[in-house]
């Protein structure tokens, strides 16, 4: 019997695919409909920090970053009169999940400053999330603030909000940073449980005709995978937190490669509004077939098997490998 059992942020799962923070988790029967295809927790949608600062009317210059950083802002948040749908509505929702489902239910803070954070992170906790997501989101647009200024506001917030709940703490991420190794490390220490990486922005485009500024919606590909199976790989065994794996997961082989690199879970979104929640058991079903091809008795064993500190050479991961691919490369004659 294959054992596809693993730990995130001292959880304990059935298998490694989470569904990641969408619109999908706004309707409980989704969540339950996930739960009935075998996804072993969910990442509830976000609450975002507009929405915190609506309510207690505390408006300051973060209101103006972010808030089209995602499909989630893009999709849920259109307009005001849309997105203004109160924190104390989520909070609901939280209960209302933990009620009908027997995974693990996480909740997701998507903003950059502490505001009402810490007191919507206790209330989630109080609400019965098993853990809480920071999906955390900032452009740095202003040229006098340094890459250091902006870890240190995020290394800030993390500790804010890790001294004020007992329920673990995930940070996910934007793979923007200059030392991302050295800034996960930080994270870690910061008091970080889990890190997600990467998130997916959704970049504006130019409408040429009407001269408009337009948000397009792009679903992930398994190709972009690969950034984040190279960080995890290189995180691995490095940092005590646990790492998930997020953007490109779509079938039982990227679930695979996710563990091998070292990661705890692999979540999806993209493959779930493409295919549906039956997807997940379709994923399940694949990754069972594969180990079983290959006498992999449980996820556990694979997990870290192809990560910088295990493989043979560990300097394909770095530069190495970049000037390998080069000179393999054979142009057309």
């Amino acid at each position: 019997m294959i054992d596809l059992t693993t730990t995130y942020l001292g959880l304990k799962l059935k298998n490694p695919i989470v569904p990641s923070s969408s619109p999908l988790m706004q309707k409980v029967d989704n969540i339950k409909r996930l739960e009935d295809a075998g996804a072993a927790a969910v990442v509830l949608h976000s609450l975002f920090e507009e929405q915190i600062i609506q309510e207690s009317n505390l408006l300051d210059h973060y209101l103006n970053y972010g808030t089209e950083s995602s499909w989630e802002a893009i999709k849920t948040f259109p307009e005001q009169k849309s997105y203004n749908i109160g924190a104390d509505a989520y909070l609901e929702h939280i209960r209302k999940a933990k009620a009908a489902v027997k995974i693990p239910v996480i909740a997701s803070l998507n903003g950059v400053s502490t505001g009402g954070w810490i007191k919507y992170a206790q209330k989630m906790e109080q609400a019965g999330a098993d853990a809480l997501e920071l999906n955390m989101y900032y452009l740095a647009a202003d040229a006098a603030q340094s890459s250091r200024q902006v870890e240190q506001m995020y290394l800030e917030l993390v500790r804010a909000v890790r001294a004020s709940i007992n329920i673990p703490l995930a940070v996910k991420l934007g793979m923007e940073f200059t030392a991302f190794a050295n800034f996960a490390q930080e994270l870690d220490q910061a008091g970080a449980n889990g890190l997600v990486i990467f998130n997916r922005f959704y970049q504006p485009d130019f409408d040429l005709e009407n001269l408009e500024v337009v948000s397009n919606l792009d679903l992930s590909r398994s190709h972009e995978l690969r950034a984040r199976l190279r960080w995890t790989a290189m995180l691995c065994g490095r940092i005590n937190a646990d790492i998930a794996i997020t953007g490109g997961v779509h079938t039982g082989e990227d679930v695979l490669k996710c563990m091998m690199a070292g990661a705890k879970i692999a979540m999806m979104t993209s493959a779930l509004l493409e295919h549906g929640t039956e997807h997940v058991r379709a994923v399940l079903a694949a990754m069972t077939a594969w180990m079983e091809r290959h006498e992999y008795a449980s996820v556990k064993q694979m997990q870290g098997s192809m990560s910088q500190k295990s493989v043979a050479y560990p300097a394909a991961f770095e530069r190495a490998n970049y000037i390998k691919v080069l000179q393999s490369f054979r142009p057309p004659i």
